[in-house]
């Protein structure tokens, strides 16, 4: 996203704790080194560059993790949260973007998932980001506070430019797992094959971070001209398996990849695929990458170019990855 705003010419700052983050994937932009949970930290970069919307992408996404730990997910997404609500309404900033989630779903009723569809997240990861969407309603209705949530669905590809990409450590998104895997003769675990799918794995709508960044500018533009509070689904509007996943894969690298059947993992639907109709409609959003073979290029691509992933220190003190 800080690409995005540096190529549109837009002034910004980013605000990161960088406990998975890397600064190397900063660029050009100001990096303050803070964290949410810390209120004078945020105060005192709010006070000295002063934005008028913030984009809120600081949350704990694992849903697996959330279920093992759920405090640090309350801790982090909602009293983090609620701090940098607090911190914006007290200097009267009162235009965020927030990072929401297909999480929030649960298990759908129906495919497409449309905006309109109940609520039932299955875990703290989903709770937890409900939970602030709630929150920036009650924000609203209250001090005016102007909101847009974007629900992703599953965040993927990388940089078409092939600076920025995925590195998690450990890595626990399909693609980028399945391209390391793959890269280094290793076995990918498959979560399950007895789904009621066409090949018995989850599906997912897997929406290009180009994308998702074109979306926010969108997002950016329609706070400032006074557009109301709203939400809406992210996602390419296809849905792949596990092992479509796994043969696009092995396409782009050139390599056969091993699977390995493990059990299902709590808290995985079987299908998740997203109705992005009313962004569309209303902001004439169009996903320019849907084709899985191409998301899974623009991440081997990097990963090829980045081996060893990012080299730089993860944060203050840390030494060298």
């Amino acid at each position: 996203m800080a690409k995005h705003l540096r190529k549109c010419g837009e002034p910004h700052v980013i605000f990161d704790n960088l406990s998975t983050g890397h600064r190397i994937a900063v660029g050009g932009s100001d990096l303050v080194v803070g964290d949410l949970l810390n209120p004078q930290e945020i105060a005192a970069a709010l006070d000295r560059y002063r934005p008028d919307v913030v984009l809120h992408f600081a949350a704990k996404s694992l849903v697996g993790e959330s279920l093992t730990k759920p405090h640090a997910y309350w801790e982090n997404n909602i009293v983090g949260g609620w701090n940098l609500l607090e911190a914006m309404r007290s200097r009267g900033i009162g235009r965020i973007v927030f990072s929401s989630t297909a999480a929030i779903y649960g298990n759908p009723d129906r495919v497409p998932i449309a905006e309109s569809a109940p609520k039932r997240p299955v875990s703290p990861y989903g709770e937890t980001k409900l939970a602030f969407e709630q929150m920036l309603g009650a924000y609203g209705r209250a001090y005016g506070l102007k909101s847009v949530s974007l629900r992703y669905f599953n965040a993927a590809g990388a940089d078409p430019g092939g600076e920025i990409g995925e590195d998690h450590r450990p890595e626990t998104h399909l693609i980028p797992a399945a391209i390391l895997a793959a890269t280094r003769g290793e076995i990918l675990k498959v979560y399950g094959d007895d789904y009621a799918t066409a090949d018995g794995t989850c599906v997912r709508d897997y929406v290009h971070v180009t994308d998702l960044c074109d979306a926010h500018g969108l997002a950016i533009r329609h706070l400032r001209t006074g557009g109301a509070s709203v939400a809406y689904n992210l996602g390419s509007g296809g849905g792949f398996s596990v092992l479509d996943v796994v043969q696009a894969v092995g396409a782009s690298t050139g390599r056969v990849l091993k699977t390995e059947v493990a059990p299902r993992r709590e808290g995985d639907p079987a299908t998740l695929i997203a109705s992005s109709a009313a962004i569309r409609q209303d902001w004439g959003w169009v996903p320019q990458y849907v084709d899985l073979g191409v998301i899974v290029e623009h991440a081997a691509n990097w990963r090829a170019g980045h081996p060893e992933g990012y080299t730089d220190e993860r944060g203050p003190g840390k030494p060298p990855i």
